[in-house]
């Protein structure tokens, strides 16, 4: 069997090693994939928003299943444009993935069904926006309404902050026309818990919990990145605060969808805060979690490429879906400066017994070497009985990775052992 994987980053990395598992699989096509990836599966130059391309490349490779991992793609239609060629996908369909590429979409959908998320508003004017942050509670956020790369959220603690925010993103067009309208919206407190979910438009079938660190520093200080790390499972989500998520949450989220004609089938992943009261939404996305793929999947008991055929096929009921009773610890090795400047380029030692709990991000191959190629480099994944020591395993392996300018944060995990302590 032939299955092509689009993206090119750690948590397509991850599923790769996840599709490799089973034994149907002869071939695994990686468009673009990137240096690391390239020792699990054949890297194709083909970026992965080229949909034209990229249905060329299936056609030609007489591709038997497709998993569409990033967002873009899934907000362009890559899905509808290879099932139209008889290609079979894992993902959801242009129409549903606006649930993350449209965030006034995705809050109007939550209001119209009563789904718990912040109180907020959608602009379409600068002028409006800044008119209403002369009376809006404080702090509050403001959101990017279409697809900016994980950065189009800003906190504000004040109002001038809130209208620098505005102003970057609707008059400077910071994030391009992602930024023509902007929702401000209640800032919420709480701990923050990823849930991604299997879902074939019918049964939901929520994975492990997780908890992503978000700022570059430790003490969750520094700037908003794209994760530095994550844990698996999040001790806030409790089976109690499970069972209340399926019921006001993840069944009325899936079932809104279909009755808005936009059945989603894929993973949906929800970004909750666990507030005084109860889960609310903070942000829907229409695919697997980067890098919480990278402390899920690896307990995942299940085949992987199963379980996405019989989302794709309609029938998620009827197959079993297990994880591990353990825990997984992911740290992020980055290069010095991101997520603004930061260097590319330089080589990278990774000692062969590590390898295998290696899954790279950004990096390239060079005369054979694998170097540096983007800001997020690779991430350690560690898998152990005790979060304890899944952490200790993650760093003590993290810790034999070398490369120029290379930099982590030391607590990825704390909070999570702090809140198993209480």
């Amino acid at each position: 069997m032939k299955l092509m994987v689009i993206g090119s980053g750690g948590r397509e990395h991850a599923l790769i090693r996840s599709l490799k598992k089973n034994p149907t699989v002869t071939e695994i096509y990686a468009l673009p994939g990137n240096g690391g990836i390239a020792s699990d599966a054949v890297c194709v130059d083909i970026g992965a928003k080229d949909i034209p391309a990229i249905v060329r490349f299936a056609r030609e490779a007489a591709i038997d299943y497709a998993v569409v991992a990033p967002d873009d793609p899934l907000a362009l239609g890559c899905v509808d444009a290879l099932e139209a060629i008889g290609v079979p996908c894992f993902g959801p369909h242009k129409a549903a993935a606006e649930i993350e590429s449209s965030k006034v979409f995705a809050k109007n959908l939550m209001r119209k069904y009563g789904i718990p998320t912040a109180a907020y508003e959608v602009f379409n004017s600068a002028e409006a926006a800044l008119s209403y942050l002369d009376t809006a509670p404080l702090p509050t956020v403001v959101k990017a309404d279409g697809l900016a790369l994980g950065k189009g959220v800003i906190i504000a603690k004040t109002r001038e902050e809130a209208r620098t925010a505005v102003r970057e993103i609707m008059q400077e067009k910071r994030f391009g026309d992602s930024g023509s309208r902007v929702v401000i919206e209640e800032f919420l407190e709480g701990p923050e818990v990823s849930v991604l979910c299997f879902t074939d438009g019918k049964t939901v079938v929520p994975m492990v919990s997780s908890m992503d660190h978000k700022r570059a520093g430790d003490g969750d200080t520094g700037l908003n990145t794209g994760g530095m790390g994550t844990i698996a499972p999040n001790p806030y989500y409790t089976p109690e605060v499970a069972e209340r998520c399926m019921r006001e949450i993840f069944l009325p989220t899936i079932r809104a969808m279909k009755q808005e004609g936009r059945e989603f089938r894929g993973c949906l992943y929800f970004g909750l805060m666990i507030t005084f009261d109860g889960p609310k939404v903070i942000e829907y996305n229409c695919r697997f979690g980067d890098p919480e793929t990278q402390v899920v999947l690896p307990l995942l008991d299940s085949d992987l490429l199963t379980v996405m055929q019989a989302v794709t096929e309609g029938r998620l009921a009827d197959c079993p879906v297990r994880f591990r009773d353990a825990h997984a610890c992911c740290v992020i090795l980055a290069s010095a400066g991101y997520p603004e400047h930061y260097e590319k380029g330089l080589p990278i030692s990774i000692p062969e017994d590590v390898l295998p709990h290696v899954y790279v991000a950004g990096a390239a191959l060079r005369d054979g070497q694998l170097v540096t190629g983007g800001g997020r480099v690779l991430g350690v994944t560690a898998v152990a009985d005790t979060l304890l020591e899944a952490i200790g395993e993650a760093y003590r392996m993290a810790d034999q990775i070398t490369f120029e300018n290379r930099y982590c944060r030391r607590d990825i995990g704390q909070r999570a052992l702090q809140a198993k302590q209480n």
